[in-house]
This record gives structure tokens, sequence and C-alpha cells, in this order.
């Protein structure tokens, strides 16, 4: 749906601006609500007319207008995207006084059916972790993506995705100084830029120290020397623009080295950040600390892992209630 020249598209742009900008919103939560707000402004435009303002819109409209979606084949999760973007487009629009109330809040959202991630076992995770330690010197491979593979990085990539249970896009947003060498943790900015400090395990320093000289190396050689102390701490393997390398490669080379393991053709990077809380629970710690590694604002959305260990309860009940034996 195209945008026009009117109310419409002019909010909506001045809502994504400040989305960017002031919020500090993720890349990745920016392109989607473009997406989604620029999307549903347009279709306002060609239902209520150029001529219209904002304030006419009510929540049939958006009704009418998620019931489009699902006529064009788009699933619920996909709806309740859209609708969660426009919610938030509206609450920002009355928080400036340009809407009397946001007419979102009266639409329902899509119920959608719980998917718990599959997570794969502690061994097989070990084993993947195994496979990449070594001395990186042997020639680089050619992976799935037809890119060379960088043994070392890589690795670096598996143990703090599942050693620190840190997002995607927290990960290649570290630089240099997030690594808190003295307190054996790293400086983690997250959604909204919240920071928090996560432990660095043994594992994850280990593959950090071994990574950092030819890093350093790749660096001074592409005439990238002002990087080395002060930029990202993921590079790229051809060292265009920043050198930071993207959430996109990550997740090409989670998914290719895991495959080539053995493991399920599912896994992604998020996969890694369920295991950790997940094994982590398993093993006995505390919710409230795992929900701080994790960065979750709820203790609802770290309540998910609980799910996912129903075999552990059973073990723990079987093992100490008096009537189970």
């Amino acid at each position: 749906m195209e945008q026009g020249n009117d109310e419409f598209a002019v909010l909506a742009e001045r809502f994504l601006a400040m989305l960017a900008h002031e919020r500090g919103a993720s890349e990745h939560t920016v392109r989607a609500y473009t997406r989604e707000v620029r999307s549903f402004a347009g279709y306002l435009s060609q239902t209520l007319g150029a001529e219209s303002g904002i304030a006419k819109v009510e929540h049939l409209h958006i009704r009418v207008y998620l019931a489009r979606l699902y006529e064009r084949g788009l699933t619920k999760a996909s709806a309740a995207r859209a609708l969660a973007a426009v919610r938030s487009w509206f609450k920002w629009l009355a928080k400036e006084g340009l809407v009397a109330q946001n007419p979102a809040l009266l639409v329902s959202t899509p119920k959608l059916p719980k998917h718990l991630p599959r997570v794969p076992s502690m061994e097989e995770v070990n084993r993947v972790l195994d496979s990449l330690e070594g001395d990186g010197s042997e020639k680089a491979k050619k992976n799935g993506s037809g890119a060379a593979a960088w043994p070392k990085r890589d690795r670096v990539i598996f143990e703090m995705l599942y050693g620190c249970g840190i997002r995607n896009s927290e990960l290649v947003g570290l630089d240099m100084g997030s690594v808190r060498w003295r307190d054996d943790a790293v400086l983690v900015r997250g959604k909204g830029r919240k920071e928090r400090l996560v432990p660095l395990g043994d594992e994850a320093a280990a593959a950090l120290r071994a990574y950092l000289p030819p890093r350093e190396a790749r660096l001074i050689a592409a005439g990238k020397r002002t990087l080395v102390h002060d930029g990202p701490l993921l590079v790229n393997l051809r060292m265009r623009g920043d050198c930071r390398l993207r959430t996109r490669s990550v997740g090409r080379i989670v998914k290719t080295i895991a495959q080539s393991r053995g493991l399920a053709a599912d896994v992604h990077p998020h996969t890694l950040r369920h295991a950790f809380g997940t094994h982590m629970l398993e093993e006995g710690a505390d919710l409230r600390a795992i929900q701080e590694m994790l960065g979750h604002e709820r203790l609802s959305t770290t309540q998910r892992y609980t799910q996912l260990t129903v075999g552990q309860v059973q073990k723990v009940y079987d093992d100490t209630h008096p009537r189970a034996k």
C-alpha cells in the first residue's frame, strides 16, 4: 500500500523518526514498525481519503485492516505484529495530544498457538562447542553461504550466544570496551538501550583471547588501525564499512555450523539463548537470576523456560516425595 502526502503519512513518518532516534529501538524493530505503520497509514489514506484526519480513525478501521491482512494470506503471528505496531503508533499519537485515545486498545490481539522452542540438550551444545576448539590455523573452509569461515571468530559467536545468553543484536552490538575483563563480565546494551552486566564464563573468555590477535592483524592489514581498540568486537571477514558483523551473517554462521554438527535444521542464534536459560534452570539456577542475565523486563517471559523442564520437575518429585517411591 502506497503512502500519500497526507496527515496519515506525515504522522507515520514522525513516529518512525522518533522510534529510530529517540527510543533507541533495535534495527529489527524499526524495520518491522516502518513496514507495518506505513502500510496501515496507506490503508487509512485509501479508506478515509487523503483529506481526512487521524482523529477520525476508529477501532473498526483497524479490525477491517487486520481482516484484509488475513485475506492476503498473512498468519496470525504476522497480524499480531502489525497490530502491535499500530498500537505503538497510536500510543504515541495520544501522548502527543493528536488523538483523544488509542483505538487499537479496543482490538483484541489474535490468539497465537503456543510453540515452545526446541532446545538442544546440554550434550548436543557441548559437542558443537568442543568441535570448534583448536587453534583455527587450518585453511579457511567454505561454509554453506559461500563465504570463508573464520574458526576463532565463529567459536566466539557460539560461546557468547550460549555462554552469556545474549541476543543476536546484542552480540553484534558489542564493542571492544564492552568486555570488562577485571569483572569477568560483558556490558550488554539490550532493548531500549538498557544496559546490564552479564557474566563472562571461562570458555567464552578463552575463545575471545584466541580471537583478538587475528582480529587485530586483519584490521591493521585492511588499514583500519583505529578500530583495533575502540571498534566493534566482532568484525566481518572482508573488513567492509565499519567492519561490524551483522545479525544476518551471525544467523547464517550459526545455522551452517549447527547443521554440519548434526543439530536440527531450525537452529538459529535465539535457540542458543533459549538453551542458556533452559540449561541453567535445569541445573538449579534461580529464575530471577536467569531473568537478570537474559535482560527480561518481566519474570513471566523467563518463566516460559519452566515449560521446557517438565522432565526435570518430575525427576525432583520422584527423588524427593515420600509417596513417589
